[in-house]
């Protein structure tokens, strides 16, 4: 499965909800498994989607033959596109699915992993953060994607921001420390996604 993930500025706010709307036009695309999105928490006006593909071919066949009537609905309603494609590498806790209806709460963690300590980085997420995050209240479920070049997306989803609430710092880095994190990743960048259920594809 391909986890395409976009993070942007919004400028317009009203104009930019209206033209996410028009994605709705996904649900007849081959090989599309779902999209959903919303606002950063810690970040004003910062946008999160990420969005589902069965294959990269698919994605590419969408890329070019739907995309741009899809996205013109949003022209300049926000700045600072970063996109970026991860290929589904495995779940977190069991049976993930890009269904997002019992979900508010969207974390997303980018790490850069240094090349030498990628198969280190990958046993720790399946020995230590995996089964903490599958223990914690709240937490539904996820994935671990990765990207050419060390790149990996651990994404979870969340019953609400008092549940993911739950899951505290010194427990956090209690973990950090277990995985020996710093020795692994190059740099790490998070956010905590409040989900907008219209922009549910």
């Amino acid at each position: 499965m391909l986890v395409k993930w976009i993070r942007l500025t919004v400028v317009d706010r009203r104009g930019f909800e209206r033209g996410q709307r028009k994605w709705a036009g996904l649900l007849g695309e081959p090989g599309f498994r779902g999209q959903a999105g919303g606002w950063s928490r810690s970040r004003p006006g910062v946008a999160h989607l990420v969005g589902f593909w069965e294959s990269r071919a698919f994605y590419d066949s969408f890329m070019a033959r739907s995309h741009d009537r899809l996205a013109a609905a949003q022209t300049g309603t926000y700045k600072d596109p970063q996109v970026r494609l991860f290929e589904h590498e495995f779940d977190v806790k069991v049976g993930f699915r890009p269904a997002f209806g019992d979900a508010d709460v969207l974390r997303l963690a980018h790490c850069q992993v240094r090349e030498d300590r990628v198969d280190h980085f990958v046993l720790m997420q399946e020995k230590v953060w995996n089964p903490a995050m599958a223990g914690s209240p709240g937490m539904l479920r996820g994935m671990v994607g990765r990207a050419p070049g060390e790149e990996f997306l651990v994404l979870s989803m969340w019953q609400s921001a008092a549940e993911r609430g739950k899951y505290r710092p010194e427990r956090v880095e209690r973990l950090a420390l277990r995985a020996q994190i710093a020795a692994d990743v190059r740099a790490i960048a998070g956010d905590v996604v409040q989900l907008e259920p219209s922009w549910t594809v």
